[in-house]
C-alpha cells in the first residue's frame, strides 16, 4: 500500500514485527529501527505497529537506524 503526501515524499506502509528478533544489523521491520527512522524524520507513527516509511531513504541513514 502506498500513499502519497504533498509537503514531503512517497511513503510505505509498514507494519513493524511484535519484538526485536536481535539479529545484526537489524531487520527493516524492526520496531526499533522504524522508532530511529521516525526520530530522524523518514518515519511517521500511524499507531502502535504500523509506520508510514519514506520510499526514497538514502543508504546511510537506513543503515545507521539498523545498526546495533
Amino acid at each position: 500500500m502506498l500513499a502519497c503526501s504533498p509537503s514531503m515524499g512517497r511513503f510505505k506502509l509498514v507494519k513493524t514485527k511484535r519484538r526485536c528478533c536481535k539479529s545484526k544489523p537489524r531487520c527493516k521491520k524492526c520496531p526499533v529501527t522504524c522508532k530511529r527512522l521516525e526520530t530522524a524524520g523518514h518515519a511517521v507513527r500511524q499507531d502502535k505497529r504500523h509506520y508510514l516509511v519514506e520510499l526514497d531513504i538514502g543508504k546511510k541513514p537506513l543503515k545507521a537506524a539498523r545498526a546495533r
